[in-house]
């Protein structure tokens, strides 16, 4: 339960024996959404996966603030206690790249290692800051509105026309994608948007300096946005090391799963050096 304010939803896949990995899911994801990456790590790893609050099965029982990233982080270290897990590997995508990030800077002894994939520390300044917020109400109002599947499967396809994700729905697996997207509730994503967006997490640019934790950032070769952001990342924090992946956007781990899967499992593997892989 993590907290009297949360009833979390999570799997496993793996043997309890092997090290563990934490998955934490972007926005409009689940518990599911590295299915396919664990499948191929589950022979060396313990994978634990979880629906972030607005999103899967996951219940917040409290007020919106619990829907924050500061909140969230706190429940889930609570949720590493209650599962007897004192120190994992971290996986982070996107908006879970940004919590990862959080994570690791202020609960640096609970994680060995982390992969942040197509994340960010966050906005830098006030107003962009409130530039964000803005957008992302915008967008919170048109899920609010969504009452039918038929909708939400508009706002997904619009969502993923977006550039950053280059050409991900060229993929074959797609239209599953999309499936798994349509089961969350669209008032609980507008909840996470609101309270845990880019707009309103803490900026974590300054917090970076002082990284204790090595950090494996993971770009699509087409997320110019993400690649200039990750290398900015590299240039401050330390112990950072980023790496570019051909032939994926935003969403890496779906369009790569292999190459993906290989970088983690080289990373929690093995203590590799400062450096920016192109």
């Amino acid at each position: 339960m993590a907290s009297t304010n949360y009833k979390y939803h999570y799997c496993f896949r793996g043997s309890c024996h092997q090290p563990l990995i934490v998955f934490l899911h972007g926005f409009l994801g689940n518990c599911y959404e590295f299915e396919s990456v664990t499948e191929l790590l589950n022979n060396q790893f313990s994978c634990l996966s979880v629906d972030l609050p607005g999103h899967g099965k996951t219940k917040v029982l409290g007020g919106n603030e619990f829907y924050t990233m500061e909140k969230t982080a706190l429940s889930l270290i609570n949720l590493l206690d209650e599962l007897k897990i004192s120190k994992a590997f971290l996986v982070g995508y996107s908006m879970g790249g940004r919590l990862a990030l959080y994570l690791a800077l202020h609960f640096p002894h609970r994680f060995a290692k982390v992969v942040l994939e197509s994340s960010s520390p966050g906005l830098k300044t006030t107003t962009e800051r409130w530039e964000r917020v803005k957008s992302d109400e915008a967008i919170a109002r048109k899920l609010n509105r969504i009452v039918e599947k038929s909708d939400l499967m508009m706002f997904l396809s619009k969502w993923y026309s977006q550039p950053i994700f280059g050409k991900i729905k060229n993929h074959p697996d797609f239209p599953n994608l999309i499936q798994k997207r349509l089961e969350n509730n669209p008032a609980e994503l507008a909840k996470s948007l609101r309270f845990m967006g880019t707009g309103c997490q803490p900026s974590l640019w300054e917090n970076l300096l002082d990284n204790s934790i090595p950090l494996l950032l993971l770009v699509g070769e087409y997320d110019d946005k993400f690649i200039s952001i990750n290398k900015e990342m590299v240039r401050l924090g330390k112990l950072c090391q980023l790496k570019v992946i051909s032939n994926a956007g935003h969403n890496v781990h779906f369009e790569q799963t292999m190459a993906f899967a290989e970088k983690i499992r080289q990373f929690f593997g093995k203590r590799e050096s400062n450096c920016i892989d192109r």
